[in-house]
Parts: structure tokens; sequence; C-alpha cells
């Protein structure tokens, strides 16, 4: 990829992350963090609470990015040591299985203390399921169907390990914050995973116009030699 696509790449993503933490933050932290503001009409505090969701979404999103670029090395590694990419495969789909059992018995189980909690740990899980499997399947459309079970392990896996960090927190209103930042997470790896492709051709473009351009002016050199 050329740093000017990288550069396009990496900013759409940074505002993906920061405009769905800022919009999904409004309803999901509006107790905690916009009523008092709105109500007693405190407005410059009320958007510095919400310039601080979106800064908060530009910080996912870089940490997203950093987990994509890692996965990337991890997936080539990964089918050197394993030789075939159906046995490397059949290894993501394990560490998969391991990563939900996981969730669920160490990040989930402990925290639902209440029936309000263990349905919202229900939905977040199946969130991440439902999110992870639909563009996996996009993804297997859009270029090769052995590449579902990668992106699939990339949404569930490596996602999981970017919401790892607030899943171990333990706190007082920490379960909005799990919620608030699985979207962000889940959306910028999403838009990564399916816009690559399309910025490695334009990037692949771009240098053969750029070297079409070199030709020409080595040509316009020689003729006026």
């Amino acid at each position: 990829m050329t740093i000017r696509n990288w550069f396009k790449f990496f900013l759409n993503a940074l505002l993906i992350g920061g405009l769905i933490t800022g919009i999904f933050g409004l309803f999901i932290r509006w107790d905690d963090a916009f009523s008092v503001y709105f109500e007693a009409g405190q407005w410059s505090e009320f958007f510095a609470a919400f310039a601080f969701m979106v800064v908060m979404g530009f910080t996912i999103s870089v940490i997203a990015q950093m987990g994509f670029f890692a996965y990337l090395t991890v997936h080539q590694m990964g089918v050197n040591i394993f030789r075939t990419l159906t046995l490397w495969n059949w290894v993501q789909l394990l560490i998969i299985a391991f990563v939900i059992f996981d969730l669920i018995m160490f990040r989930f189980r402990p925290n639902a203390e209440t029936t309000a909690q263990i349905w919202l740990y229900v939905i977040l899980l199946a969130v991440l399921i439902i999110t992870s499997a639909v563009v996996a399947v996009v993804k297997a459309n859009l270029t090769k169907k052995h590449a579902l079970i990668s992106a699939l392990f990339f949404m569930i896996v490596i996602s999981t390990l970017e919401w790892l960090p607030v899943l171990m927190v333990r706190a007082d209103n920490v379960d909005s914050w799990v919620t608030l930042l699985l979207f962000p997470i889940l959306a910028v790896n999403a838009y990564q995973l399916l816009a690559l492709p399309k910025y490695n051709a334009q990037s692949e473009v771009d240098r053969l116009k750029l070297e079409e351009r070199r030709k020409k002016r080595r040509e316009a050199a020689s003729a006026k030699n």
C-alpha cells in the first residue's frame, strides 16, 4: 500500500471510530455523562463530554489498526508454521472456540450479578458473534471462500483482545463502557477487513501510473538528447 492510500485508510478508520463512539456514547452513556449537562443547559460541558467520547473513539481506532496489522503478520506466520491454510484454519477455529469460552466463563460470568447484567452480556456476545459472521461472509464473497475462517478469527479473536482491557476493569459503571467500546472496535475492524483490498488495488494502479509517468519522462529526456 502506498503512503497516500495508507493515510486515507488510516484517516477513514479514525473517523469511523470517533463517530461511532460519539454517537453511541450519547445513548449508552447518557445518564452517566450527558444528562446532567443537558438538563442544566451547560452546553460547553455537554459538547466537551461528546468530544471526549470522540477522542476515545480515535484511541480505540488506533488500537484496532495496530491489532489489524499485527494480525496480518500473525496470519502469515500461522500459514508458514502449519504449512497449509487448511490446517491453519482448523487452528483458528480452535482458538475462536477457546476465546468465546473464555469470554463466557472468565469475563462475563464473574460480572453477571443481576438478571439485567446476564442479558446484557448475552446480547453483547450475540452482537460480537453475529457481526463477525456477517462480516466474514461478506469478506469471503468479495475475495475468496477460504478467507471466511481468517476473517471470522480476526473479527472475534482480535476484537476480543482489543476489548479485553475494559472487560477486566472492576467499577460501578463499567458495564456502560464495556457496551460502548464494543461497537467502535467492531466497526473499525469490519472497515479494515473489507476496505483493505480496495486500497491495495488503488495502490497498484497508482504505482503503474507513476511508472508510466517516469517512463514518459525518460523517453522525453532521451528524445531531447
